[in-house]
């Protein structure tokens, strides 16, 4: 990346007040506007493109990204989310020519999974407080919280042991992975609902972005297994049940159509979480197959915020820790005001 390529000036609809803001995307006036957009700027179609990129966008959902919606990313400044979707949009439609594909990820939960209150309960059938609980397997094997017996009837058609059993395991796999302990989420991302979509803003500079470019954005779906996260899109936290038989799987599809783009650019929320494990899950497959296709991975460290909830967590450190390891690997951490040069792709 440098600062010598020409960009695209911000198409005049883009308002970056509404950012923060969930309203209705126009569809034909945007389509139109692209469409002339293209041809004033003799943008072509991403077809021709000899320089293939790829812009990975994890989780830009109102669900994350709106102040007051359930797990809103504010980041050490209180507006994280907010400040890097703006700089986001203005990323895409200053780099419109030269993206070749967007793939937003898209969370996607219901209500009965492990992760949410209404799995566990307590000894007097309470549920435990989101965001404030970590679920470990002392907390188990103390019966601090087990399975709600509820939900047996609608994950394991009433196979009350079998999830009892499942559960265990999985909260016993995470410590033993170094992952992240069970922590117990508010609703959130729920397929249907108005936390589930992306971000308005975002969503209109991905759509125009389709139409400029005549490139079919490329939505990646994660989390709807209800008895696993899906912190990255690449593969869930366990991958194998207790009784050794396959839980989930890898995305390995998106694993290689990634590793084929001549760049890939990443960001989105939140930086400590489904942005991080993201990469990581990248890197280690990169690992495997070449350490030097990690020069190709371009990091947007202002287009993402990591988790923190004054008073209760703060995720800042292990979200710049992760930051430093991925360049140490070779990966190129950048900012959104760069401009995109292609002969120095990998």
């Amino acid at each position: 990346m440098n600062t010598q390529t020409s960009k695209l000036s911000i198409p005049p609809h883009f308002n970056p007040n509404k950012v923060g803001e969930v309203w209705r995307v126009p569809y034909e006036e945007r389509a139109a506007q692209a469409e002339a957009w293209a041809k004033q700027h003799n943008i072509q179609p991403a077809s021709l493109d000899k320089a293939r990129i790829c812009l990975l966008l994890i989780d830009v959902q109102n669900t994350f990204c709106i102040p007051e919606f359930e797990l809103f990313v504010g980041g050490k400044s209180g507006t994280g989310a907010v400040n890097d979707n703006q700089r986001l949009c203005e990323f895409i439609y200053c780099n419109l020519a030269v993206i070749t594909t967007i793939a937003p990820t898209m969370d996607t939960h219901t209500a009965m999974q492990i992760f949410h209150p209404i799995f566990w309960v307590n000894a007097t059938g309470e549920h435990p407080v989101p965001a404030a609980t970590s679920i470990t397997p002392q907390d188990i094997e103390q019966g601090i919280w087990k399975v709600n017996p509820a939900v047996a009837n609608s994950l394991t058609n009433s196979n009350y042991e079998l999830l009892e059993k499942h559960a265990y395991h999985y909260v016993k796999q995470l410590s033993q992975d170094g992952k992240y302990p069970l922590t117990v989420w508010p609703y959130h991302s729920m397929l249907g609902g108005i936390g589930h979509a992306l971000v308005s803003s975002v969503e209109e500079a991905i759509f125009f972005h389709c139409i400029a470019r005549q490139s079919q954005t490329q939505f990646e779906i994660k989390g709807d297994n209800p008895l696993t996260e899906n912190y990255s899109v690449l593969r869930p936290e366990v991958l194998v049940s207790f009784d050794q038989n396959p839980l989930a799987h890898k995305n390995t599809r998106l694993i290689h159509q990634l590793l084929e783009f001549d760049a890939v650019i990443i960001g989105g929320q939140a930086k400590s979480h489904c942005v991080a494990w993201t990469i990581d899950d990248l890197l280690t497959e990169i690992q495997q197959i070449d350490a030097t296709l990690a020069r190709k991975i371009y990091l947007l460290e202002d287009c993402t915020s990591p988790v923190v909830v004054p008073g209760v967590v703060d995720y800042t450190e292990q979200a710049d820790a992760a930051f430093v390891r991925f360049a140490n690997a070779g990966m190129r951490i950048i900012k959104s005001t760069e401009s995109l040069d292609l002969g120095n792709l990998v």
